[in-house]
């Protein structure tokens, strides 16, 4: 006599839910470690605030010292750098799974680079003096730094592979900067208004910044936290990617898109920053691994936490003084980088 068996297929229960329920955790304990870096960078500075003033600040707007403080200087501070941290760490993100290189970056690939002088040259050419009228300018310039590294890498048999990207981007980036570099030496105005602007700053950004900011970086931050499952099939090759029934040249595209908007948005108000978009996806994918719709999510909290972070810390390393936030985000990323490099994960992720 033989007896049926009935075999349950399903998954084991609670493994997926409890791995999703670590990751909501995780992500919401990085929303607070953000809020609480906010709200430091808000009592940091020249001059201290205890928690008790910055609080009434907030809720009370009035005239005395601590709310012109709180209200028209650091608050538009940390708000933008919230802004250009989301728009890095996503950007970064993004590039790092299109071109499955892990040392994909804004910085290292030569489109901040573009950016900054677009920018440069609307400033000294052109006149332009406010962030609206760098945007464009901005867009610009990243586009076609993009196209140029990449068009570079694609030269020969093998094509872009991870290596090469890293190569060209970093010949790109020296012959952008050195561009920026002669006209800043051949333009008196231009070395007046790019002096803090170069090398990456959020001192002096106001409201008005914070304005013409938020809509570009808003849009690039949809189509790219849009883009997880794609990256994910990307992830595999294009090929096993067509295969699943994804449009590989429209996921380029949307991405492309997407890290223009940020990059050039985040370029133009805060200066060419390095390295966040290498090093906060690299700390978000010791917690979540390989997942991009987790990756992006992880890394549009932990990127803005990270420049705001580094940007208190350029307050407090040279008080009464301060270090521009993108020397801080140097002195962190480029032993991160180095490490990167030796531990020979540059081919693949």
């Amino acid at each position: 006599m033989t007896t049926a068996v009935a075999v349950d297929r399903r998954r084991p229960p609670g493994a997926p839910a409890g791995r999703r329920r670590r990751l909501l955790v995780g992500l919401v304990v990085c929303l607070v470690v953000l809020l609480v870096v906010c709200v430091v960078s808000l009592m940091v500075g020249s001059h201290a605030l205890a928690p008790g003033a910055v609080l009434d600040a907030l809720r009370h707007r009035g005239d005395d010292e601590a709310s012109l403080i709180v209200w028209d200087k650091r608050l538009p501070r940390t708000a933008v750098g919230v802004l250009a941290g989301l728009a890095l760490g996503l950007a970064g993100t993004v590039m790092q799974g299109l071109t499955r290189n892990p040392l994909a970056d804004p910085g290292l690939l030569g489109i901040n680079a573009g950016a900054a002088v677009a920018v440069v040259v609307a400033i000294s050419a052109f006149g332009v003096t406010s962030v609206a009228g760098y945007v464009p300018f901005a867009f610009v310039g990243a586009a076609l730094a993009a196209t140029v590294v990449y068009g570079v890498a694609s030269a020969g048999r093998e094509g872009a592979t991870p290596t090469k990207l890293a190569l060209s981007g970093a010949a790109v980036t020296a012959a952008l900067t050195s561009v920026v570099t002669a006209v800043l030496l051949t333009s008196t105005p231009a070395v007046s208004q790019l002096r803090f602007w170069q090398v990456g700053a959020l001192a002096g950004r106001g409201s008005e910044v914070v304005a013409q900011a938020v809509g570009p970086i808003v849009v690039g931050a949809a189509l790219a936290l849009s883009l997880g499952r794609a990256l994910d099939g990307l992830a595999l090759g294009d090929d096993v990617a067509r295969a699943l029934g994804q449009r590989v040249g429209r996921v380029r595209v949307v991405a492309g898109v997407a890290v223009v908007l940020l990059c050039g948005t985040a370029t133009a108000a805060a200066g060419p920053i390095a390295f966040v978009g290498l090093v906060v996806p690299h700390a978000a994918r010791r917690f979540v691994g390989h997942d991009y719709r987790w990756l992006l999510a992880y890394s549009a909290v932990l990127a803005p936490a990270f420049l705001v972070a580094c940007d208190v810390v350029g307050r407090v390393v040279a008080y009464p003084g301060e270090l521009e936030v993108g020397i801080v985000t140097a002195v962190v990323g480029a032993p991160v980088f180095i490490a990167i490099v030796r531990r020979g994960r540059a081919v693949t992720l």
